[in-house]
């Protein structure tokens, strides 16, 4: 008999892991909810990447593609979805191991509750117990490691004070945007749009939409006096050229976009085909009718997927608490400079259950691509030394 590795999400650091699994020789399945890999960076395809391709091809995948393209080039998500992560998948090291349309709805330990066996090796040596919903009906699967890769995408924050909708956000639901917006069909965005956020994704959004010629952007963000995330000495031009170009915004610099600063969204109200929209800002209260919203609040993984887990979450970022702790006992912000952790940050009071990739760094913003493969090589070399994953008997 052999030991099972379930693997969650078919994205960058989900398919990473798959070839560490094939490499090793460990049996394992992906289970990707979408119909094809890397659901998530396609959702935002159009948008460029400020860190090169070097800093986003896992040394496993470059050992396996070689003409995987190199150097200082940015790609955007739809070229590292097509020119990296479509081929790895069709590697045949992979072939039948995902499946696709199929959602891991709830894990748990066979046989075991959350508050039963604390600690214990009758808990560890229980397999997990996986809920799946599939094209033809829920169904379960079982295994014996789990590594959670599913990334926070498709969960976006909301948009009121302290992170709580906002009044007449949940109705008027249809009308927001929470994704990066494709401004290649310039009419789609017509007329007047709020974003609301600060953080990169914002400030792309923000640089996008100010360039079309029929938009007008308010654009609402929290602190009273953004820093923009600047970094000293940036060695990623497209991160820069990001905070040069929000400083212009909130410096007046185009006639089509305004900056309120200090702004908090208090309710949002139907107008029509329009909604308008209450904002606290350091200027004092403003009203602003508009014709869409865009919502790019960040973004935190699913918790629900393991509450029958014995999972220690921070009680501040809702990563695991080991690596939070990690995290921000470092010195700095900048994602390039995010220590090395180890294996024992990523463990979880449940044995043999680890969440990795962007998800496992909870609301912290300094994720990279680079850091997941990092974390794929932690835990390999950690459970080769242990033979936690040899056959058994071996």
């Amino acid at each position: 008999m052999q030991r099972h590795v379930a693997i969650l999400g078919a994205g960058p650091v989900g398919l990473d892991a798959a070839l560490a699994c094939a490499d090793t020789g460990w049996p394992f399945t992906v289970y990707e909810a979408a119909e094809t890999v890397a659901a998530h960076v396609r959702a935002w395809g159009h948008v460029r990447l400020f860190t090169p391709w070097d800093l986003n091809v896992s040394h496993r995948m470059r050992a396996r593609l070689p003409d995987t393209p190199t150097g200082d080039d940015c790609p955007t998500g739809a070229e590292l979805a097509t020119r990296l992560l479509d081929p790895v998948a069709a590697l045949p090291a992979l072939k039948g191991r995902i499946r696709y349309r199929t959602r891991v709805a709830a894990i748990a330990r066979t046989g075991l509750l959350k508050h039963e066996q604390i600690g214990t090796g009758t808990r560890a040596a229980a397999p997990f117990t996986l809920l799946l919903d599939t094209p033809d009906g829920e169904a379960t699967a079982e295994a014996d490691l789990v590594l959670d890769c599913t990334g926070t995408y498709s969960h976006p924050n909301t948009l009121g004070p302290g992170g709580i909708p906002a009044p007449g956000e949940r109705a008027l639901a249809h009308h927001i945007t929470r994704t990066l917006p494709d401004t290649a069909e310039p009419a789609r965005w017509a007329g007047t749009v709020l974003l609301v956020g600060a953080g990169k994704s914002a400030q792309t959004a923000a640089r996008d939409l100010a360039a079309l010629p029929g938009t007008r952007v308010e654009w609402a963000v929290r602190k009273p006096a953004p820093d923009w995330g600047a970094v000293p000495d940036d060695t990623l031009p497209g991160r820069q050229h990001l905070v040069d170009t929000s400083r212009a915004l909130a410096d007046g610099a185009h006639d089509r976009a305004t900056v309120h600063t200090g702004a908090h969204v208090q309710a949002l109200h139907p107008a029509g085909d329009r909604v308008r929209v209450t904002l606290t800002t350091a200027g004092g209260l403003r009203e602003i009718v508009c014709d869409h919203i865009v919502a790019l609040t960040g973004y935190t993984g699913d918790a629900a997927l393991y509450r029958q887990l014995q999972v220690h979450e921070c009680y501040a970022t809702g990563a695991p608490m080991n690596l939070s702790a990690a995290l921000l006992g470092s010195a700095g912000g900048d994602c390039l400079t995010q220590p090395s952790v180890g294996i024992d940050a990523l463990r979880n009071p449940e044995p043999h259950f680890f969440i990795l990739g962007a998800k496992s760094y909870g609301r912290l913003n300094t994720f990279l691509l680079r850091t997941g493969y990092e974390q794929i090589d932690q835990l390999a070399a950690a459970y080769a030394e242990e033979s936690e994953l040899l056959p058994a008997g071996t």
